[in-house]
């Protein structure tokens, strides 16, 4: 397991690389520390030897091609727009993975490095994840994989598949837990300071919250008064009132607008704000419901396991700013 492979074919996202790749350094590092088991040996292979471009224009050089025999440890697939092309373009690459996993002891992709190995029928059966934005899409096209696509990242035996860029650090956290147990990863996390490890049945949180604005002025000023103030009076009466609409005039042109009726996007909203305030703040759950509108910790508990697939105590041990 100690040995990872990172495939990498032009397009690759560089972070979905240099994330996992960070992780295993420093891992290697404490464990020399520590003076226990050896480290990771991560090499980065290609179809050419030298630089390899991703999609944003950075190179990363793979000091060997892909190769052809030998065992692998952990065969490491990134993803990018490249690659998710790769698996409809470049049927040598899905062909070299089709004949290289079943020498590998482990299968793991991050982002859309799912494409090519749903391509080359290794996800086929299974639970697989990939970037919120593209799990459609891999539903779609391979229809024998069961898509989760909002979880961070899955694991069905020794295939592991991750949500979209910084997930793929979650993944790497996970695999070096599965190896050399929490409290190395903990260590880890720390050193990268990203706190704590998200666990992969918990929603990519980025996902849900980027909504554009409403072009419509008085459902744009609903939006914008949800907004600045989440844990006020945001009923659905009390907002067509302030804008100056009949409840069910509001309700039908909002939820035209915004792709959902008013209650679900205040509900979306105060998840949001909650969580950052978790975040951010020593605060109690019950304080954070109160301040963001959901009038009791158990109302606030049901939107959070809706939204984000956590309750908010859980969601505030593994993200305060207070708990590294």
């Amino acid at each position: 397991m100690n040995d990872v492979l990172v495939a990498l074919t032009p397009g690759y996202q560089p972070l979905d690389v240099v994330g996992p790749h960070e992780v295993f350094s420093v891992a290697g590092a404490l464990l020399t520390r520590d003076g226990g088991a050896s480290g990771y040996a991560t090499r980065l292979a290609a179809a050419e030897v030298g630089p390899v471009r991703a999609d944003s224009g950075l190179g990363l050089v793979a000091t060997e091609c892909l190769p052809e025999r030998g065992p692998i440890g952990t065969l490491l697939v990134p993803g990018g727009f490249g690659v998710r092309r790769a698996a409809r373009d470049a049927p040598e690459f899905v062909a070299w993975l089709r004949r290289t996993a079943p020498r590998a002891e482990r299968v793991v992709s991050v982002c859309t490095g799912a494409f090519p190995l749903a391509a080359a029928g290794l996800l086929d059966g299974l639970a697989a994840t990939t970037h919120w934005r593209w799990a459609g899409q891999l539903a779609a096209e391979h229809p024998a994989v069961d898509v989760h696509e909002d979880a961070m990242y899955v694991r069905q035996g020794r295939v592991w598949t991750s949500g979209g860029v910084t997930a793929g650090i979650d993944l790497a956290l996970a695999l070096v837990e599965a190896d050399h147990g929490p409290d190395l990863a903990q260590r880890i996390a720390r050193e990268l300071l990203v706190f704590v490890r998200r666990p992969g049945g918990q929603s990519q949180f980025a996902a849900p919250t980027w909504d554009p604005p409403a072009r419509r002025p008085s459902v744009r000023a609903a939006q914008d008064l949800i907004h600045a103030e989440p844990g006020a009076d945001l009923r659905v009466p009390e907002l067509a009132r302030r804008v100056d609409m009949s409840v069910r005039h509001f309700t039908r042109e909002f939820t035209r607008e915004l792709g959902r009726p008013p209650a679900e996007y205040v509900e979306q909203v105060r998840v949001d704000a909650a969580r950052r305030l978790l975040e951010s703040e020593p605060v109690l759950v019950t304080e954070a419901a109160t301040r963001c509108g959901f009038g009791s910790p158990e109302t606030m508990r049901r939107a959070f396991l809706r939204r984000l697939g956590v309750a908010p105590d859980h969601y505030r041990r593994h993200f305060a700013a207070t708990a590294s």
